[in-house]
Formats: C-alpha cells, sequence, structure tokens
C-alpha cells in the first residue's frame, strides 16, 4: 500500500526566454502577486514566485528564465516546465517510490524556492529505474502541517 498521500497542486511552473514578458501577463494582465524572487546557479534559474488564491489553497505559478542560455537545465524548455504537487510524508513518498523503481533527476531532497522540501521525479526513465514521469517533470513537495490538515 502507498504510504503517502498526493495532496493537490503546490505549484506549477512556466519557463521563457525572458522572465518580463512571462510577468506581463500573469501579473499585469491576470493580476497575479509577485510573493518572492528566487535564483539558483547550480539550477541555473531566474525565478519569480507568483501566487493564486490565499492560505492553504494557494497555488503558486512560477516563471522562469535561464541565468545562463549555454547551460542546463534550460527552464524554459519545455515552456511548461514542472508541475509540483504537495506530498503528505517526502521522505516516504521517496522511498517507497524508489523500491517501484521509479527515477529522480540528481539532488535528493533539498530545500526548494519556497522554502518546502522538494524532489523531482524524471521526466525520462532508465535500466535501473524504468518508471518516470513520461516526458513531464514532476516536482514533489513536502506540504507543511496546515496543508496537511486543509487537504487531508
Amino acid at each position: 500500500m502507498r504510504p503517502f498521500k498526493v495532496l493537490g497542486i503546490q505549484q506549477v511552473a512556466i519557463g521563457g526566454e525572458d522572465k518580463s514578458k512571462l510577468a506581463n501577463f500573469w501579473v499585469d494582465i491576470m493580476g497575479l502577486s509577485t510573493v518572492k524572487t528566487f535564483k539558483s546557479e547550480r539550477e541555473n534559474v531566474d525565478e519569480d514566485v507568483l501566487q493564486i488564491g490565499e492560505g492553504v489553497h494557494a497555488v503558486e505559478v512560477d516563471i522562469m528564465q535561464p541565468l545562463d542560455f549555454d547551460k542546463k537545465p534550460r527552464v524554459d524548455m519545455p515552456k511548461l516546465n514542472h508541475v509540483g504537487l504537495w506530498i503528505d510524508d517526502l521522505p516516504k513518498a521517496v522511498e517507497w517510490l524508489t523500491e517501484q523503481g521509479v527515477r529522480f533527476t540528481p539532488g535528493g531532497i533539498r530545500p526548494g524556492a519556497s522554502g518546502h522540501d522538494i524532489i523531482f521525479v524524471h521526466p525520462k526513465g532508465n535500466d535501473e529505474f524504468p518508471l518516470c514521469s513520461e516526458g513531464v517533470l514532476v516536482e514533489l513537495v513536502q506540504a507543511p502541517a496546515d496543508v496537511i490538515k486543509a487537504l487531508s
């Protein structure tokens, strides 16, 4: 039996060559608010964290561009970069999914842009770990206690 639960969507991440064009649409036209910015050379990302809704029902829309267009990962390809899912027990989820043969990206569980522990399911399988998210990068995000309580 699966020892964890997917509680809901935590975020949708959208990449582009110019984050300001994404902000024009998502902030200026659609009215989302900017919560914070995040930069990581390791992940080659310059990101604005936007928000829809409030409290435990809030969903992030992360708009991103690469810091260096000559390096990987390229957060602007594909444009819909990844979907983040709230997980009630991330360590148990990773352990169980690994046992099932799910491939994760390098880096293991680590703090994400919004301060929650995260890990990414690899979009492509390999010989050792054949199960994957079939072409779409999926971020698993440890839900904080208030989100677990509200969404369980």
